[in-house]
This record gives C-alpha cells, sequence and structure tokens, in this order.
C-alpha cells in the first residue's frame, strides 16, 4: 500500500510538472504600481504560438478571449497613459460595456455612441465637433466571423477581375474594360491599360484597392483584429504589441504607463476568436399559424418593394473556415499567415452555427458588404437627408460627384430584431423609423414601402422583427416564448474535434494521453519489485 501511494504521488508530480511545462510560455501576469493595493482584471496572458501548436486549446482560448472582451480594466491592466488624451481615451471600462444589447457582444444603446477619431484629439480642443470626429452608435459583433471571410473571398474575386484586366490589356496592347462582380453583387467596373495602369473612376462601393472592408459603419476597417487592436486603445488606451511595442518608431510602453506588451499577440488572437465564434443570429417565428403566415407574407414585401437590391437575403462562403490572421490587415495588425488559426463555423464556436452547404456555407446576414450613398441629392425640394450628417469621409472616397462622408456600408439586418437603436448614430428607436429615414439610392424603395396599404407595411416591419440574436447553443430558428439554451426536443449543433481548428487540441490530447500512459508505466515499474516478492498491495 505504501508503495502504490509513493507510485501515485510520483505521478501526479509528473503530471503536475508536465501542466508546469504546458503552459511555461504565457506571459506573466502584469502587475500593480507600487503602493497601488490592488490587482489586474486579468490574471495572465497568453502567446499566439500556443493557440498555434494547440497547447492551448480551442475552448480555453475563447474564454481567454470572453475573459478580456468583459473585464473591467484597471490601471494594472495597463489602462490609461500619459501621452493619449481625448474624451475617446479611455472612454469606457470593458469591451462589454457597450456591446451589451441583447447580451455580451451586441450591440449598445444611444447613450453608447463613440466618437470616431476623437481618440486623437488633446483636451483643448472640441473633439464631439462633427468638423474633428463622427458619432457612431456601437453595432454587434454576432456572426462577424462570417461575415469576415465573406468579406475575404469577395475580395480575392475583385482582385482576381482587376488581374484579368491587367493581364489581357498587355497582351492585347488595348485598354481592357471588365465588370466588378463578387458573390453577385456589382462594384462597378475597372479599366486596365497596356502599361498597366489602372482607371478605377467605375468602381463603386469599395475603395480603389479593391478590399472590401466589412466593419464599421463606414466600411473601412477590414477585420476584427485591426478593430480589436483600434478599439482596445482608443476607447480603454490598451496598447496592443502587435501595433506598438513592435512598432520600432513607437516602441515598448508608448503610453508611459509603465507596463510593456499590455496586450500581447495571443491576447489579440483570443479576443478575435471569441468573437468569430458567437453565435450568428437566426429567427424567432411567432407560435401562431395567423402569425407566421404575416411574416411569409411580410418577407415577399421585403422583396417586393426591392429592399433586397442592397440588403441581400443570402451570399454562400466557398470554405466554411474562419481562420487568423487576415491576410489583408494593416501593419498595425498581425498579418503573419503561417502562423494561421481556423476552426470550423459549422460545427465550433458558441451556436447557432452557419449552414452547411457543400464545402461552404450559407449567410443570411442581409447586406451586400457595399457602401451605398442613402442620402437625397440637396436640391430635392422633398430630399431626405438624415444619414447625412457627418463631415469627416474616413477614408471613404468621393463617388459620382457625391462627397464620401454621405457613403455607408449596407447595414445588415439579420439581427435587426433585438438589436435597437438604428442608424449609425443610433439616434432612431424603431425600424419604421430606419426605414423612413433612407433617401438617395434607397429612396425608391423606401417610396415603394410607403406606396403600400399599412398592413403590409406592418407585415414588413413584423418579418424585419424575426431576425435577432439567439441565445446560445440555439437552433437556427426558433418559436415565441422559447428560452435557455435550447428546445428540449432539438439537440445542439455539435462540436466535433475533426476540421483544421482541432487538429491543435487533438495533437494535445494525444500527447497527453501518451504522457499519462507513460506515467501508468512508470508506476507499475515501481510496484513490480513488490509483486516479485510476493508483496501486497491491498
Amino acid at each position: 500500500m505504501v508503495r502504490l501511494f509513493r507510485a501515485l504521488a510520483l505521478v501526479g508530480l509528473l503530471a503536475a510538472a508536465f501542466g508546469a511545462a504546458w503552459r511555461a510560455s504565457a506571459h506573466d501576469p502584469h502587475v500593480c504600481p507600487e503602493g497601488f493595493p490592488d490587482t489586474p482584471a486579468v490574471a495572465g496572458h497568453v502567446e499566439h504560438e500556443q493557440i498555434v501548436n494547440g497547447a492551448l486549446p480551442f475552448e480555453p482560448t475563447l474564454e481567454i478571449g470572453q475573459a478580456w472582451f468583459e473585464a473591467v480594466v484597471n490601471d494594472c491592466d495597463g489602462q490609461g497613459g500619459l501621452t493619449i488624451t481625448g474624451t475617446s481615451a479611455p472612454a469606457a471600462s470593458s469591451c462589454a460595456g457597450c456591446h451589451n444589447r441583447p447580451r455580451s457582444g451586441g450591440g449598445g444603446d444611444f447613450t453608447a455612441t463613440s466618437f470616431v477619431l476623437a481618440q486623437r484629439l488633446d483636451l483643448m480642443t472640441d473633439p464631439v465637433s462633427g468638423e474633428l470626429s463622427d458619432g457612431r452608435n456601437t453595432v454587434g459583433v454576432f456572426g462577424a466571423g462570417p461575415i469576415e471571410m465573406l468579406a475575404r473571398e469577395m475580395t480575392a474575386e475583385l482582385q482576381a477581375i482587376r488581374a484579368t484586366a491587367v493581364s489581357r490589356a498587355a497582351a492585347e496592347g488595348v485598354p481592357v474594360t471588365i465588370a466588378l462582380m463578387a458573390k453577385g453583387i456589382g462594384f462597378g467596373a475597372i479599366t486596365a491599360l497596356p502599361d498597366g495602369v489602372l482607371d478605377t473612376r467605375a468602381v463603386e462601393g469599395v475603395n480603389p484597392d479593391l478590399i472590401v472592408r466589412p466593419f464599421y459603419q463606414a466600411g473601412v476597417v477590414v477585420s476584427l483584429r485591426e478593430s480589436t487592436v483600434n478599439e482596445l486603445n482608443h476607447h480603454h488606451v490598451l496598447q496592443a504589441e502587435e501595433a506598438f511595442d513592435l512598432d520600432p518608431f513607437k516602441g515598448p510602453d508608448f503610453d508611459q504607463d509603465g507596463i510593456t506588451r499590455e496586450l500581447t499577440t495571443g491576447d489579440v488572437t483570443a479576443i478575435v476568436l471569441w468573437q468569430a465564434a458567437l453565435g450568428v443570429p437566426g429567427r424567432v417565428l411567432p407560435a401562431g399559424e395567423a402569425g407566421r403566415q404575416e411574416v411569409s407574407l411580410g418577407e415577399q414585401f421585403f422583396l417586393q418593394v426591392g429592399c433586397a437590391g442592397c440588403h441581400a437575403p443570402e451570399l454562400q462562403l466557398n470554405s466554411r473556415f474562419f481562420s487568423e490572421p487576415n491576410p489583408w490587415n494593416p501593419p498595425s495588425a498581425f498579418r503573419n499567415t503561417s502562423q494561421l488559426v481556423s476552426f470550423d463555423m459549422t460545427t465550433q464556436g458558441e451556436g447557432p452555427t452557419l449552414e452547411l452547404l457543400g464545402q461552404g456555407a450559407v449567410i443570411r446576414a442581409y447586406t451586400d458588404l457595399k457602401r451605398h450613398d442613402p442620402c437625397d441629392d440637396p436640391g430635392r425640394p422633398d430630399a431626405i437627408r438624415h444619414f447625412c450628417n457627418e463631415e469627416l469621409a474616413q477614408n471613404r472616397l468621393d463617388q459620382g460627384g457625391r462627397p464620401g462622408a454621405e457613403y455607408f456600408l449596407t447595414r445588415k439586418l439579420w439581427d435587426v430584431g433585438n438589436s435597437a437603436p438604428y442608424g449609425h448614430r443610433g439616434d432612431l428607436a424603431t425600424i419604421a423609423e430606419a426605414i423612413l429615414a433612407h433617401g438617395g439610392e434607397a429612396r425608391i424603395s423606401r417610396d415603394a414601402f410607403m406606396a403600400l396599404p399599412a398592413e403590409q407595411q406592418a407585415a414588413i416591419v413584423r418579418f424585419l422583427k424575426t431576425l435577432q440574436v439567439l441565445p446560445p447553443g440555439s437552433p437556427r430558428v426558433i418559436t415565441e416564448g422559447q428560452t435557455g439554451s435550447l428546445p428540449a426536443d432539438e439537440p445542439a449543433a455539435p462540436r466535433p474535434a475533426g476540421g483544421e481548428a482541432s487538429l491543435g487540441d487533438t495533437l494535445v490530447s494525444v500527447l497527453a494521453a501518451l504522457v499519462v500512459i507513460a506515467l501508468a508505466g512508470l508506476a507499475v515499474l515501481l510496484l513490480w519489485p513488490a509483486r516479485r516478492r510476493g508483496g501486497s498491495t491491498r
């Protein structure tokens, strides 16, 4: 018996040592400044390599990302600093402080309006002036992983067309113009000259570089990672090492608060993966047959008046995998694609997950990821210009003789049923108000809506209210009155270990199993002499 206890104790010590070695490469927790008797909000940090090689499995990585997203950060974490001022820095205690409707990861109330670009300003200026910043409502990130991958595939399609135009123009010796189409969405046309020069004047709804940027209401951010790095600095003055410590022109502790590597590359990866793995919005249908018929009619009327011309009900992904980082990230965000982490968006994550289609998936987001002008010409007597209250273009180029500041990304409607308020400022309380505020490219559809009988208008609104963020783990369609994560008669979406993203998890599991087998064998060897002498362990 004594030998058995000794053997088991040795197994435990070796297992503990194995666990310690597993965690050895993690960034040590920050400590509070001397004389400040408190603790950081986040206990420790991780390295990107741990996530890539599977030392940190997928689900624990998501838990770390969620912890960062919901943490009320403080000075011990690196919040604040001497070189950053203005009302946007710091302007929030946690990401979830603004992203919380209907739950963590969602949008925010009108009171959560942020002032984009105000973080560049000092306290001697008016940081909320329309000449210096744009007021924007907080939008949700549910389904953001699929949206980013959709934008990447659209970018690849547009740039392939550009390459074809360049190649043909060089070979034929004449200018070549080709229409730009991605996922069935038209982005104007591009002309290549024989000498390789590009004429992009006919490009529509995207920058001349043909990179689809699906984030921010202006459509100016390419990835969750770029957004995360930006917002952590702008709103919390938490500075990611990839944007600051590793930049030779900024260097460690750029904000001079005494804390370096405030967020490691791995920390940011975890935050991004958690956002990317949040459930995609789905449908909440009426319980009664009459209500369902009204919703079905509302959907038909939605298509009839032309709303789907921009709010495309369905787009398809060629690949069902989310991968991080994005190759089109700017220099301020990690973009080494030799260090990819990926997961299957149809089987992994919080759920609801995407609907599988062949080797790809279906995205029912009601957007075309294109920038449009929702504002009438100011010379029109009955002009609708509710959305035209911004002065800063924010990298939106003028188009068709109209200022870039009038162009906005088509709002995703798949969460419209429980993501009020609406509009880029969050100053529209109802879906009906948001519809009536449409002008410009949407004026014909808006007027067609107004021409419908009142009951048909109401049916469209009722249909849109069924598009909602659902409880975690739900199926894609539920019925009004269902609560909790799942109905009793419907199983959760599977979370198999297979797929590209699970390779690291599998390797870790195999390695752990081999270690356990080896330790068990060692215990047997320690006990073997006692058995040879006729000893007993009972």
